[in-house]
């Protein structure tokens, strides 16, 4: 399968306006093919409602580059650019704050496609929003089509802005934690249309998302990203990753989802972790960023940052990996 996104050697940092940098992304290398899912997990505050934004150039790179069908975007020419915007959408978390609140529905949803010229009149307009809203299942579509924003639930309001990312025929959608705030029993619904639209379109999807159990469901044949404080720390298919977790800091995210079982108490004291506080981007430890919270680090973690490598079909960033897999997580003179 050929790459859609690119990306190469990305850094970002923003200012905090006191003449800082803070480092929010590092050295990020990762590409998203035709027609898969990747999910991205980790902590809040590791990075990847950021790298989502840097996919569809809301934010620019500080140093590297992203490539669009193997064209770097910051050099593509006014047509290739508009071509690449309208290949790469995204479906923000708060479906409320994207969306125009004084406009109806049919305005939000008509508006790209007049202003890019998808289609010539209303009329048009009128018939493939109709198609894209009976695909997310929002029918009949009469009852949604002039209505406000705020007359639509929380699910329906996020059925309507991945039909609006549909509507431009991408390539390929960031969906940023597009289940956390409506109802749970809502979630699998919605998972499962983004799962349809990947098969019936061969739409790749970008799932940003804390919640594992979500990442696994939508992402059951793809791949998953592990971010911790900036850093891609491993990349896999999801269900080997599960199984058979490489670097420690997603053996502690797993540990930590709850287990519907009575009998498992004290599970927070029991997590493969050093301290359960999270260090801060403007003061990170040297060497491995993990280091601080890690059970294994060595000397060798606190002098020397970790390289993102091939291990058994998957990249992981930890010095020790390899017995960590092996469950031999004690004996590192192998490693």
């Amino acid at each position: 399968m050929s790459s859609i996104i690119e990306l190469k050697n990305i850094e970002k940092h923003f200012e905090d306006g006191k003449n800082t940098r803070v480092k929010v992304l590092r050295n990020i290398n990762l590409d998203i093919k035709e027609g898969e899912i990747v999910a991205v997990v980790g902590e809040s505050g590791c990075g990847k409602t950021t790298l989502g934004k840097l996919i569809v150039d809301i934010h620019p790179p500080t140093e590297g580059n992203i490539q669009y069908l193997g064209r770097e975007i910051s050099s593509l020419d006014k047509k290739s650019y508009k071509d690449y915007r309208l290949g790469v959408q995204m479906v923000h978390q708060d479906s409320f704050a994207a969306l125009n609140p004084n406009k109806t529905i049919f305005q939000s949803l008509s508006a790209p496609l007049l202003k890019h010229k998808i289609v010539k009149t209303k009329a048009e307009a009128l018939e493939l929003i109709s198609k894209y809203m009976e695909d997310v299942e929002l029918a009949p579509v009469e009852q949604f089509l002039y209505k406000y924003p705020h007359q639509l639930s929380g699910g329906q309001r996020q059925r309507i802005l991945l039909a609006r990312a549909l509507l431009v025929k991408p390539k390929l959608i960031v969906a940023d934690e597009p289940v956390s705030m409506v109802d749970a029993s809502l979630r699998i619904s919605l998972l499962d249309l983004m799962a349809k639209m990947n098969k019936l379109y061969g739409i790749s999807f970008v799932y940003i998302t804390h919640d594992l159990a979500t990442a696994r469901y939508i992402a059951n044949n793809g791949r998953v990203v592990v971010m911790y404080l900036g850093n891609i720390v491993e990349v896999n298919n999801i269900n080997d990753a599960i199984q058979n977790p490489k670097h420690p800091y997603f053996k502690a995210l797993l540990k930590a989802v709850p287990v519907a079982d009575p009998t498992q108490k004290g599970m927070i004291s029991q997590l493969p972790l050093k301290s359960m506080e999270i260090p801060n981007l403007k003061n990170l430890a040297k060497g491995c960023k993990f280091n601080p919270r890690c059970i294994y680090a060595t000397e060798l973690c606190e002098s020397k940052e970790p390289e993102l490598r091939e291990l058994n079909g998957s990249l992981v960033a930890c010095h020790y990996a390899e017995s960590i897999l092996g469950g031999n997580e004690h004996d590192k003179s192998g490693c």
